[in-house]
C-alpha cells in the first residue's frame, strides 16, 4: 500500500471545525424519579387524531419507496394556504430544508446573514455550503436588530435567515419592522422567514410569512411540522416560495427524503386542525403560567411566542441546568449565554418552576 493510500480520502477542508448539532438530551430519572425532556421543544401530546391510523397503513407498503413528489401532500398545503402547487417544496423537516435553500444560493465567497443567537443549525450548514457567515447581535430586548441586518448586506450576500419567532429567545418581529426590512434587502436577496413556531404565536402584530411572500418573489417560507403538529420523529416540513426558488428545492432534494409515513401523517395532521388547534391553545395557556411564575420569582423573562422560555443566565448556565437536571428536567443550556426550557406537561413545568424558584434564592 502507497504512503498516499494510507493517508485515507481527501475531505473537503471547509468541514473542519463546523460547531455540532447539539440535540436535547434526554431525561432519566433516579431511582425511579420522574423525569422530563424539557429540552428540544417538542409536544408533549400524542399525535393528533386520524395520524396513527395514517401510519399504520403506509407501514403495510415500507417495501415501495415514497412518492418522490409529495403530491397529495403538496395539495393538501397548496389548499391550505391558498397558494400554487408549485410553490410549495418539501423536505426532511424545515431545518432540510433550510439546508436545501443554501445548496441552491450560497456557495465559496457568498455570505449568510442572520441574527445571532438564533437557530443553532444556521452556522453548520452555512460552513457546510463553503459560505461565510455575518452573525448580527440580538438587541438587549433579546430580538432581531432588523436594522443592523440590514446595514450588513453587501453585494455578496446571498441569504438571510429571520426566525420568527426566534429560537432561543422566543421572541418576534412585527409587521411595519419586517416590511421596513424587506423593503430594504436588494431583490436578488433571498429572505428565508423561518417560522417553525408560527401556530404559537399569539401577538396579531406579527405577521404571517405566507402574506409577505405573496407579491415578494425573495421572500420563503419555511414550515414544520416537528413543533405544533407533533411529528418530530418523521421528519417533514415545507416551504412556500415562488417558483424559481421552489424549483431550486425540489432540485436539491434528496430523492426519496420524505418517508411515506411522514407525508401520510402531515396530510392527517392537516386535516386534524380543530383538535391541533385545543392542543395548541392549552400549550399557550402553560406558557402564559409559566412566564408569570418565572416572572413572580423575580427573573427577567423575554415575551416568548413560541413553545419555550429563554433565560438569559451567562456564566450560571450550566449550574442552572444542573440544578433543573436534579430536580427531574433536561433544559437546554447554550454555555455562557443561557437556557431555553420548552413547555411541556404541567407536572413538567412544574418541576422546572420548582427548581428556578430554589437557584432564584442562591443568587
Amino acid at each position: 500500500m502507497s504512503g498516499t493510500a494510507a493517508q485515507g480520502p481527501r475531505l473537503r477542508p471547509v468541514l473542519e471545525g463546523i460547531p455540532t448539532y447539539k440535540p436535547g438530551r434526554p431525561a432519566s430519572g433516579a431511582d425511579g424519579a420522574p423525569a422530563y425532556k424539557l429540552s428540544s421543544n417538542e409536544n408533549p401530546y400524542d399525535p393528533l387524531p386520524g395520524v396513527l391510523e395514517a401510519v399504520a397503513g403506509a407501514a403495510g407498503r415500507l417495501n415501495r419507496y415514497p412518492d418522490m413528489a409529495c403530491g397529495d401532500l403538496t395539495a393538501e398545503l397548496a389548499g391550505r394556504f391558498g397558494v400554487p402547487p408549485e410553490h410549495i417544496a418539501t423536505g426532511t423537516g424545515s431545518v432540510g430544508v433550510a439546508q436545501q435553500l443554501l445548496q441552491s444560493t450560497a456557495g465559496p465567497g457568498d455570505e449568510v446573514v442572520y441574527a445571532w443567537r438564533s437557530f443553532e443549525a444556521y452556522p453548520i450548514i452555512t460552513q457546510i455550503s463553503g459560505a461565510t457567515a455575518v452573525q448580527v447581535p440580538l438587541t438587549s430586548g433579546e430580538v432581531h436588530d432588523l436594522d443592523a441586518m440590514a446595514d450588513a448586506v453587501t453585494e455578496r450576500t446571498r441569504l438571510i435567515f429571520v426566525c420568527n419567532p426566534n429560537n432561543p429567545t422566543g421572541t418576534v418581529v412585527r409587521r411595519a419592522e419586517l416590511e421596513r426590512f424587506l423593503d430594504r434587502v436588494p431583490g436578488d436577496v433571498l429572505v428565508v422567514l423561518d417560522e417553525a413556531y408560527r401556530e404559537f404565536i399569539r401577538d396579531e402584530a406579527v405577521p404571517d410569512g405566507v402574506d409577505l411572500y405573496r407579491d415578494r418573489p425573495n421572500v420563503c417560507v419555511l414550515r414544520t411540522f416537528s413543533k405544533a403538529y407533533g411529528l418530530a420523529g418523521l421528519r417533514v416540513g415545507f416551504a412556500i416560495a415562488h417558483e424559481p426558488v421552489a424549483a431550486a428545492l425540489r432540485k436539491t432534494a434528496v430523492p426519496f427524503g420524505v418517508s411515506q409515513l411522514a407525508q401520510d401523517a402531515a396530510v392527517a395532521s392537516l386535516r386534524a386542525e380543530e383538535a391541533l388547534l385545543v392542543r395548541v391553545g392549552a400549550l399557550v395557556e402553560e406558557r402564559t403560567r409559566v412566564v408569570d411564575a418565572l416572572a413572580g420569582q423575580g427573573w427577567t423573562v423575554p415575551e416568548s411566542q413560541a413553545n419555550f422560555v429563554w433565560l438569559r443566565l451567562g456564566d450560571r448556565t450550566m449550574d442552572f441546568a444542573a440544578a433543573c437536571e436534579q430536580a427531574g428536567v433536561v433544559v437546554r443550556p447554550f454555555a455562557g449565554e443561557g437556557v431555553r426550557v420548552t413547555i411541556g406537561e404541567t407536572a413538567a413545568n412544574d418541576l422546572f418552576l420548582h427548581a428556578a424558584e430554589g437557584f432564584r434564592k442562591e443568587l
